[in-house]
């Protein structure tokens, strides 16, 4: 048979009815099998043969839906729409490709049309829920998806979008609930392990959310937003090294997906890779402009690089697409706040809070604002604190329940320390000599540690604990039980309101008796906590109403300093060298005020040639630098005798320091214990308690009480004076170390029994109080 007569005669057989149907079998067995192109082929044979094959012009169309050509598809669609108007499943089918194509009202029509036709099309109803949760009508899609399985009980779809709708409500129990149940109808669907994953981690159950992503990607390994989700969760359970994995995963798959470069961001940030982080959120705002989280993300760690002024601008940009954002009114603040415009980052933190009642973070930050208020009384400020418990602390007592602990007023001591700082951080200079000091016959040492990420001085803590709990990923009431059954007799709070604090733990009352320490400075404002561990020089006799807890005054000092290694030896008095003295300072420009300023200016008026040295962080950025050089120059003070900037380690610079000077009304920290340790004294003001009177309690720790100012006139004339005699600041200077090592100051096992001692009496009040 010649090619022209074959031809002829398979075109005779396609012609026949029996054939089509036959041909159609065919191309819909291909279609099921997910062989699009193929099933195509054999579709448009069809066609060609008979134009007005409802059924394959209904399936064209879903293909061509399935290959994203919307526009071929609805041809087909209306095609076969008008040949059988009464056939509702078309309708459903031409409402859902409208629907992709955000023609609501369209697929509003198609969808009401279907149900005119079949009242009872579970189909029908589910395709509309969908369209009224796209117009943001979430009553109408409930009602729609619960008229789904009131028609076709066993419907996992329509259970797992009930699951979604109940999610974006804050619906969480519920929507959990709905999922599983979706979930037991169709095991294999990934999409319901990933969205129930979603709605575990949002109730902060972040090893079931691991454990459902998994799921999740077992079923569909190339699954982008479970890799993105994945990477959430491991990262809140402090594997930032896996959870950078996940992220990586889907970019992978997915390489314009904006949340994992968005989250990406997020995990370098915590592991200190600040600049990738910046370019991973700078990719996510590529692919969304308008990408609210990136530019507030962004914002955060332009601030932790110490450009403050973008940073500033980050969070600006987050707040005109999204004004109602929390977390951005909240960071705003804290950059506000390095700038020295308080009333400004009040008014951002407290925003933040009308919009966020609960956001227990921003009235933290709140508070860490206004102790550095230069104009604030210390009754003013401890009002806030009183807020604070009203809407924290007070709410959980109903919580609490009898401790059980056993009552011996002399047994060894089961202690629980908290914190989110067992790692390289200013703390280790003075929880190590604690914790290594401990006389392990007097007490047990519990570690609860909030960590993100481990390093050397992790590994020294863990080996300073008999007890090393990881609390990453932890929820409050779970964290609370599990001190409690730990036995816990004394709970130590080492972070008060700096960042990845539990306070909410000890709002819970999970031990009896329990105390702040260390890490903030004052009171944590909780009433919840029994003590305040200080001493006599920091909290003076009349102040304890300023703070929530009872003050537990130990012999001053309320620290043992331990140097860091390689600070260097004391270096000769640069005066000597240069010819004039030099003031200094190493403090965050938070600390730096109108008063500190024009205190400083007038110290440089009254000692000829003299320069000050200011060196942080914060002035790493030449704006900053510019807008602290104006400051001074409004006093007369012109830019030349200001040395402005950063340096790290910056024992260099505390080399080239003559003179140190505390900050007011918030003294410095850490940086007044290694201004001493490499010999240069410094002047403090005796102000609020207890975060004004840091340096005074270093002071009478090391025997100088007289380099302590009580006015800021007092001040100026005590520097004044340092400065006069360079032969006499020469010898101080050299002497200083070994008076250091010689006092109280660096007493690391004195300490330890100070402390320990502290505990038993506070035990042993419980135990006759509890009696």
């Amino acid at each position: 048979m010649s090619r022209k007569r074959q031809q002829a005669a398979a075109n005779q057989v396609v012609s026949s009815p029996t054939a089509i149907e036959r041909l159609f079998a065919q191309a819909l067995s291909l279609h099921q099998q997910a062989l699009l192109a193929d099933a195509e082929l054999l579709y448009m044979k069809i066609l060609e043969r008979d134009p007005s094959h409802v059924a394959t012009l209904q399936l064209m169309g879903m293909v061509a839906v399935q290959t994203g050509r919307n526009d071929i598809a609805e041809s087909f669609l209306r095609k076969a729409i008008g040949l059988k108007d009464s056939d509702p499943t078309i309708h459903v089918i031409l409402a859902g490709m409208l629907l992709g194509q955000d023609k609501l009202e369209q697929a509003m029509a198609h969808c009401m049309r279907a149900l005119a036709l079949k009242p009872d099309f579970a189909e029908a109803y589910l395709k509309l829920g969908d369209i009224f949760l796209r117009l943001g009508k979430l009553p109408e899609s409930e009602s729609s998806w619960r008229q789904v399985l009131a028609l076709k009980q066993d419907s996992a779809e329509a259970y797992g979008k009930l699951a979604v709708i109940f999610d974006a409500q804050g619906r969480r129990q519920e929507a959990e609930a709905f999922c599983r149940q979706a979930l037991d109808l169709d095991p294999n669907n990934a999409e319901t392990c990933n969205n129930l994953a979603g709605i575990i981690y949002k109730q902060e159950r972040f090893s079931e959310a691991e454990a459902f992503c998994c799921q999740a990607l077992k079923l569909k390994p190339d699954y982008a937003e479970a890799h993105n989700n994945l990477g959430s969760a491991l990262e809140e359970l402090g594997q930032l090294e896996d959870a950078m994995a996940s992220y990586r995963r889907a970019l992978e798959y997915k390489p314009d997906f904006a949340e994992a470069h968005n989250n990406l961001g997020n995990v370098l940030n915590g592991l200190g890779r600040f600049n990738d982080a910046v370019a991973s959120y700078r990719r996510a705002l590529e692919i969304r402009p308008d990408y609210a989280e990136a530019h507030n993300n962004l914002g955060a760690t332009l601030e932790d690089l110490g450009r403050t002024d973008k940073a500033e601008a980050s969070h600006r940009r987050a707040l005109e697409y999204k004004p109602d954002f929390a977390e951005a009114h909240n960071n705003l603040g804290n950059v506000l706040s390095d700038q020295g415009r308080f009333a400004e980052a009040e008014a951002s933190h407290r925003r933040a809070l009308e919009i966020k009642p609960d956001y227990a973070e921003a009235q933290s930050n709140l508070l860490f604002c206004l102790n550095y208020h230069p104009d604030l009384s210390a009754e003013e400020i401890y009002r806030a604190y009183q807020e604070y418990d009203v809407s924290f602390g007070i709410p959980l007592r109903s919580t609490w329940r009898t401790h059980t602990n056993d009552k011996t007023p002399n047994r060894r001591l089961r202690v629980g320390y908290v914190s989110p700082d067992f790692r390289y951080h200013s703390c280790r200079s003075f929880l190590e000599p604690l914790l290594a000091h401990h006389d392990k016959t007097r007490v047990e040492v519990y570690a609860y540690a909030e960590m993100k990420k481990a390093d050397d001085v992790t590994a020294r803590y863990q080996g300073y604990a008999e007890h090393w709990i990881p609390t990453k990923g932890v929820s409050d009431e779970a964290l609370a039980e599990r001190i409690r059954n730990d036995g816990i007799d004394i709970l130590v709070d080492l972070a008060g309101h700096t960042a990845g604090n539990r306070l909410s733990v000890f709002a819970c009352k999970p031990a009896p008796v329990s105390l702040s320490w260390l890490g903030y400075g004052y009171t944590t404002g909780l009433s919840a906590i029994d003590y305040y561990l200080t001493d006599a020089a920091s909290v003076p006799a009349g102040s304890e109403g300023l703070f929530a807890e009872q003050p537990w005054r130990i012999v001053t000092p309320a620290h043992s300093y331990r140097p860091t290694a390689g600070m260097g030896e004391v270096s000769d008095l640069p005066a000597h060298r240069r010819g004039y003295i030099t003031f200094g300072t190493l403090t965050r420009s938070v600390r730096i005020n109108h008063h500190t300023i024009r205190v400083w200016s007038e110290l440089l008026k009254r000692v000829d040639g003299s320069r000050l040295v200011i060196d942080s962080l914060n002035f790493k950025d030449p704006a900053m630098q510019a807008r602290l050089a104006a400051r001074f120059a409004a006093h007369g003070i012109v830019r030349e005798r200001l040395e402005l900037g950063y340096h790290s380690p910056p024992w260099d610079v505390l080399a080239g320091i003559d003179i140190g000077l505390d900050c007011f009304p918030h003294n410095s920290g850490t940086t007044l214990f290694e201004s001493l340790y490499l010999g240069v004294p410094f002047i403090t003001l005796a102000g609020r308690p207890s975060v004004g009177r840091l340096g005074s309690s270093i002071l009478r720790g090391i025997g100088h009480p007289e380099w302590i100012a009580g006015s800021e006139g007092e001040y100026v004339d005590r520097a004044a004076e340092l400065a006069t005699d360079l032969g006499r600041l020469a010898v101080q200077r050299a002497a200083l170390r070994t008076e250091m090592e010689r006092s109280p100051l660096l007493d690391e096992a004195g300490f330890a029994r100070k402390v320990e001692d502290a505990y038993r009496q506070m035990w042993q009040r419980w135990c006759t109080r509890d009696a």
